[in-house]
């Protein structure tokens, strides 16, 4: 059963609304913790209290199924994601530090005036925020700074790759709530920096350090 209230906050009133907007409502709300891990989702429920036929709803779960966000659970529906276990974590970080190094390499040797300046503002975002930070606005700049990190790369795929993969750990992040400090913040500020420089090398080997501390941070939680 989803928090009707919170659906309200989220999203305005919409007319005939397309499945893609059903989907982006329903992932906005998983991605909020809203709707929690291993919730079962039923599909009228949602339907009538996002605005909607239960057809685009179908829809919907259909496309956060291929997403890994919900599983269709034979005679019962939709469930969201159950949290990643810490070896499921580990292969995560495995796959990241596949695909990141090579990225801020890749960005740093492009070094697209457009990315290079997205990539300082979003920092500048987190400047001034005093520590402790909130578990989804620190998980919210780490998405975001990542993903234009592969955006600067010019890899569209590996891309929207990181797009399906990180949703998880951000989930995982606010269902651990809690406050952390700036060491995401200023890992980041050197992988920047080395974009900016077009140091190729200094920006994989920094991606690479940066990811090893953050796995180490995650892991404390099994600790």
């Amino acid at each position: 059963m989803l928090e009707g209230t919170f659906i309200g906050a989220l999203q305005p009133a919409l007319d005939g609304p397309r499945p893609t907007e059903a989907h982006q409502r329903l992932r906005a709300l998983i991605m909020a913790g809203v709707i929690p891990p291993g919730q079962r989702i039923n599909i009228e429920d949602a339907a009538r209290q996002l605005g909607v036929s239960p057809t685009p709803v179908r829809e919907a779960l259909a496309g956060l199924e291929s997403e890994g966000l919900v599983v269709k659970v034979p005679l019962r529906g939709y469930r969201t994601t159950e949290l990643l276990t810490r070896d499921e974590l580990v292969e995560l970080y495995e796959l990241r530090n596949v695909l990141e190094p090579h990225a801020a390499a890749a960005a740093a040797r492009r070094r697209d005036p457009g990315s290079v300046q997205a990539l300082g503002e979003e920092l500048a975002t987190m400047a001034t925020r005093p520590a402790p930070l909130p578990a989804i606005e620190l998980s919210a700049h780490d998405e975001r700074l990542h993903t234009l990190i592969f955006e600067g790369a010019g890899n569209g795929l590996i891309t929207r790759t990181y797009g399906r993969t990180h949703c998880h750990l951000h989930i995982f992040r606010l269902s651990y709530s809690g406050t952390y400090g700036h060491h995401t913040v200023d890992e980041h500020a050197v992988v920047v920096e080395a974009i900016e420089a077009g140091d190729a090398l200094a920006a994989e080997a920094a991606m690479r350090d940066h990811l090893d501390r953050s796995l180490a941070r995650v892991l404390d939680v099994f600790a």
